[in-house]
């Protein structure tokens, strides 16, 4: 018994120091979910977020899908560089990180949400019972930055920067294209706000310069110095 739990510790050792970007997301995961769904459950008042395009933008049930297709979209592409780009995978997870807890601490300390929703629908179809069990599953609230877009935006400069896409041009523009319409689900299903969508590219862009910029100025020093050694 003794044996076989340390071969089982061994074992998960093994894993973590292989890929420690994937152990760190899953950890990381956990402490996430904990949080939103503790937000998500207060019975607390909020700051509405009204912001005056949302009303020209109209509502369309199709998007559910590539809304849907945002968990597959994040996590599958996590678990792919984390096995196949280590590099990549780990600047990917820090960016991830770092925002989504930014995404909690103005959860907590600015609660907020939206009454862009429709209340009733001209008709009725599988997407619209899609919509229907979404807006029961996920409340109108803690929506500002969003983190559907965020990390869209992280995944999609993932995708772009990785080695393993770099002679895959007809995935990398399914990719890049399916994170565009996860972008624009966001708005088209009301689940957000054009403002939560603006803020989430302008912390996307803080995020870019913290985790990918210092490294691409380290590597660019390494690549001039290696040259003048030759």
């Amino acid at each position: 018994m003794k044996s076989k739990a340390k071969t089982f510790a061994k074992t998960c050792i093994d894993f973590i120091r292989s890929y420690q970007s994937l152990a760190v997301m899953a950890v990381y995961a956990v402490f996430y979910l904990a949080a939103f769904f503790y937000l998500e459950q207060r019975n607390i008042s909020y700051h509405v977020i009204n912001f005056g395009l949302d009303q020209y933008i109209p509502f369309c049930e199709i998007f559910i899908v590539p809304y849907l297709l945002w968990f597959a979209y994040v996590a599958l592409t996590v678990v792919f560089l984390g096995i196949k780009d280590k590099e990549e995978a780990d600047k990917l997870v820090k960016f991830l990180i770092a925002g989504m807890t930014i995404f909690i601490v103005i959860s907590a300390v600015f609660p907020n949400g939206h009454h862009l929703r429709p209340t009733t629908f001209e008709h009725d179809n599988i997407f619209i019972d899609l919509v229907k069990n979404l807006y029961i599953a996920d409340t109108p609230t803690n929506v500002l930055p969003s983190i559907h877009v965020y990390n869209s935006i992280a995944i999609m400069i993932a995708v772009w920067r990785s080695r393993c896409f770099a002679n895959h041009k007809v995935i990398k523009a399914a990719m890049l294209g399916l994170g565009v319409s996860i972008i624009c689900s966001t708005v088209l299903l009301k689940q957000h706000s054009m403002l939560d969508v603006l803020l989430a590219f302008l912390l996307s862009a803080l995020m870019y310069t913290i985790c990918y910029k210092k490294e691409s100025v380290r590597e660019k020093g390494e690549g001039l110095s290696s040259e003048s050694v030759k």
